[in-house]
């Protein structure tokens, strides 16, 4: 029987539209859908829309319409946006359809049955947009202020049924002792033991103060407290239209880390309660940071949300949403908090796009119109298969574990090693000398790498894998349960087959284009910023303070050199392999040659900053990364000790 795999985001909630901060998490769940399936596995991917709750009710009033026309509108906006963007859910749950009424009111009766939902009265302060209730030691003061919202929480008194939450405290705390952990990233599991740990008290799961919801069974003046509601989505989902339970639990949940509490804590213990035994909880939440945009999380009241189908769409009619896809997936540390940047895409499309992966193909195909036959290899072409090797390796392994920002780094040395490849093996050269043997084994060399490469891709930009492989004579992709078809090693090619070169699948963007794009998609200026009078040029300034939050964006990690070599008619340059903890060695162009010889560097343990945006030098030379260096004679920063590759600088 073949593994199963079933991912979830979380369902949106119709207060707002579908930005780029909500196609963050549906994209990185479609990336993992589609690598699931690449290796053999029977995969769901699921989202939807969250559509009860006092909020929705006041919106539909302030409109003067009814709370399920508001819903119709804004789920459908949802449902739309996903296939622009690549990404294909295999179903869309929404709260208000009749299935999941059901099954809401089926799973309420369970907890019920076993004594866990009891009748009181609930007095506290509740956050109309978090729709939930705060301690005053949450809130912020003076004002008792949402920490999210930085709105009031109102005082609520009412009836309530309430879930025994209590109960449940140790056997969560087992439930997150389990290995592997399932709740990750470890900062994230560490906040919601910390949590739990504290203590928990019974929770309020129903209001009497508005009607917008799922009536409790047997009690019609109440509704279903909206989390205990849209928490239920991702079990409710698998009963109907057809039943899918075969694909419970899930194996990967997928949330921001603003709603890390009611998925780690809450759910969890619902399902306890209805009886699920712990092989049958979710397998692994892992909670996403923030996406930000102009240093802000995006939102309706600060105007800075961003279209991802309008941003795509700019960049290019053809690649655009593969391109978002990669930039999305690459620039930010999965996990982590991490700024957009239109010109952070520009600088990606340009040089990792553009440069190392393009190029690369059409460096390749001028060579040959059909496969070539493969002669004896030497010593370039085993160390490209050792470099295909261990970046697929590295590749897999980062993907297994929900980093696709690993994953790419480790694809992206592979391409490294193949662009090197071509400047060492120099295909132009045997053309030169009607070496048909020598070149036939270079262009089959590169042609089964770059084969094994669009596999890799395949899930964070199928449409450009599907292109490239179209060039190579390849057909699509097509996963096949039961069938693992990543490419540990390089597929071989039989020769003769066609090959078919097209126009550059990444064409270079003007200029102009470019202005154009960082004028549309630039973030609205701060209202409080002071900009210079009009003539009057800014005044030169000390760097500003910066914030601890500002120096934590920093990946400041101990790097190995482990190569160093002189880069051809650039004087100040040094092409480095550094190893800084990942799967391959990253690769830095460094402007040190006239302080040191490359057999100075090997070895030295330096300080690199690892998530700058790459830098294009030309001809195939892109740095990812930075050495630090003090002072005009470029003395590179180093460690002492034996601290290992990757160490974090603090």
């Amino acid at each position: 029987m073949p593994s199963r795999f079933y991912v979830t985001t979380p369902i949106y909630y119709i207060n707002d539209l579908p930005h780029l901060g909500s196609a963050y998490t549906t994209i990185a769940a479609d990336v993992m859908c589609r690598y699931k399936r690449l290796r053999g596995f029977e995969s769901w991917f699921l989202t939807g829309t969250d559509e009860h709750g006092l909020k929705i009710q006041r919106e539909a009033e302030a409109r003067g319409i009814s709370p399920s026309a508001l819903a119709d509108e804004v789920s459908a906006k949802f449902r739309e946006v996903w296939p622009k963007l690549g990404c294909a859910p295999d179903d869309f749950i929404r709260t208000s359809e009749p299935r999941h009424h059901r099954a809401v009111q089926e799973l309420w009766e369970k907890i019920a049955k076993n004594g866990d939902i009891y009748l009181g009265h609930y007095e506290g302060l509740y956050c109309v947009g978090c729709e939930a209730y705060y301690t005053e030691k949450e809130l912020t003061q003076p004002g008792n202020l949402c920490p999210l919202h930085k709105t009031p929480a109102e005082l609520v008194k009412e009836e309530s049924y309430f879930f025994r939450l209590s109960k449940y405290e140790k056997r969560l705390l087992d439930y997150y002792a389990r290995q592997p952990s399932p709740v990750q990233p470890a900062s994230r599991r560490a906040e919601v033991l910390s949590f739990v740990q504290s203590g928990l008290t019974d929770l309020s799961v129903s209001r009497t103060t508005f009607k917008w919801g799922i009536p409790v069974p047997g009690d019609p003046r109440h509704v279903m407290y909206v989390w205990f509601d849209a928490l239920s989505n991702y079990y409710t989902a698998l009963t109907a239209p057809e039943d899918r339970r075969r694909f419970w639990p899930p194996q990967l949940q997928l949330v921001g880390k603003d709603i890390l509490r009611f998925h780690c804590v809450y759910w969890q213990a619902f399902l306890m309660a209805a009886g699920y035994p712990d092989n049958e909880l979710p397998e692994q939440v892992f909670a996403h940071g923030f996406l930000t945009y102009g240093g802000h999380k995006m939102s309706k009241s600060l105007r800075n949300t961003v279209s991802p189908v309008a941003l795509a769409e700019a960049i290019s009619p053809t690649v655009g949403v593969d391109t978002l896809r990669y930039c999305l997936m690459r620039s930010i540390s999965f996990g982590q908090d991490g700024d957009f940047s239109i010109e952070d895409v520009l600088s990606r499309y340009s040089s990792d796009l553009g440069n190392a992966l393009g190029n690369l193909l059409n460096r390749v195909l001028p060579f040959a119109e059909t496969v070539p036959p493969k002669g004896e290899t030497g010593p370039l072409e085993q160390s490209l298969l050792e470099a295909h090797r261990a970046g697929a390796a590295a590749g897999a392994d980062a993907f297994d574990a929900v980093s696709p920002t690993r994953a790419l780094e480790a694809i992206w040395s592979v391409l490294a090693a193949a662009n090197l490849y071509v400047d060492k093996a120099a295909p132009w050269a045997a053309k030169k000398s009607n070496d048909s043997v020598r070149l036939g084994t270079i262009v089959t060399t590169l042609l089964e790498v770059l084969e094994g490469v669009s596999v890799m891709i395949a899930p964070v930009m199928p449409t450009v894998a599907d292109a490239i492989r179209a060039q190579l004579g390849l057909a699509p992709l097509t996963a096949e349960v039961g069938h693992d078809l990543w490419p540990l090693t390089p597929p071989a090619r039989k020769p003769g087959a066609a090959l078919r070169r097209g126009d550059p699948i990444f064409p270079r963007l003007e200029k102009e284009t470019e202005k154009e794009l960082i004028a549309r998609f630039a973030p609205p200026a701060d209202d409080d910023a002071e900009a210079p009078k009009p003539g009057e040029a800014p005044a030169a300034e000390a760097p500003s303070p910066v914030t601890h939050g500002d120096f934590t964006r920093l990946d400041l990690r101990v790097g190995v050199v482990v190569s160093a070599e002189r880069v051809k008619k650039k004087d100040k340059l040094l092409d480095l392999r550094v190893d800084i903890g990942d799967a391959a060695p990253r690769r830095i162009i460094a402007g040190i040659a006239t302080a040191y010889t490359p057999e100075q560097l090997v070895g030295k343990r330096v300080v690199v900053l690892c998530n700058l945006v790459p830098r294009d030098f030309g001809k195939g030379l892109v740095s990812e990364g930075m050495l630090l260096a003090a002072g005009d004679r470029m003395r590179v920063l180093t460690v002492d000790g034996d601290e290992a590759a990757g160490t974090r600088v603090r």
